[in-house]
Order: structure tokens, then sequence, then C-alpha cells
């Protein structure tokens, strides 16, 4: 496992979704202050959003005010969850597992009540013949 290389994807991906938090941001700012410029940039923003970086890069060439507050947005959200984020992380990841393992632990011990052929062993305590071995 080449952690470096995990961490450096998981960065790039987490820089990508908080550039997609801060157009969610500043369209919504948009919204209230100038919604033809909020369309423009909703229209605009369609289906390039997955890599934030390539997409900061075309909305540049398009409108560098935009992408200038976009960009700032992003680094305020970035600066205000940093120092959370590592142990918010860690805590979700432990609470999901466990809450997996428990779901999955209740699937695999839960009797199937609604197929007799899945419990051989409530049949044969039931079985006439077992009964009389222990008179």
């Amino acid at each position: 496992m080449n952690f470096k290389q995990i961490a450096k994807d998981t960065a790039k991906t987490l820089q990508s979704y908080l550039t997609y938090q801060a157009l969610r941001t500043v369209l919504a700012q948009l919204g209230e202050t100038n919604p033809p410029l909020e369309l423009w940039l909703h229209n605009f923003s369609a289906g390039k959003i997955q890599n934030g970086e390539s997409y900061i890069e075309q909305l540049l060439r398009e409108k560098p005010d935009l992408a200038l507050r976009i960009m700032t947005v992003r680094e305020h959200i970035a600066e205000e969850i940093a120092e959370f984020l590592p142990e918010m992380v860690r805590t979700g990841i432990q609470q999901a597992n466990m809450e997996q393992r428990r779901q999955h632990l209740e699937r695999i011990t839960r009797l199937d009540t609604s197929n007799p052929s899945l419990q051989p062993e409530q049949q044969a305590t039931s079985d006439p013949n077992l009964d009389n071995l222990s008179n």
C-alpha cells in the first residue's frame, strides 16, 4: 500500500469537493444578488465540476472574477474545516465500520423462519423418533 499516493489522491478529491461546496455557496449568493449570473454560472458548471482544478481553469478563461470568488470561498472553507477534519474522518470511519459490522453480524446470524429447510436443528428436535430416544 502506498500511503503517500493515497494521501495525494484523497487531497485531490477533497480539493474538488471543496470547489463544489464553494460553487454552491457562490451560486446561493448570486441567487440573491444577481439571478442572471447565477443561471449563467449554473449552466457553465454543469458536468464540469468533477475535477475542481480543471473547472477553475476553465472558469478563469470565461469569467475570472467568478473563478477568483470561488477560489476565495474554497480557501475559506478549507481553513475553517482543516482543524476538525482528520479527527472527524477517523471517528466517522470507525463508527461506520462498527455499524457495518453490526449489520453484517445481524444478517448472518438471523434465522430465516420463512424457509424451514434452512433450520435443520429445529426439525431434528421436533422429530417424534428423537423424542422417544430420551425416554
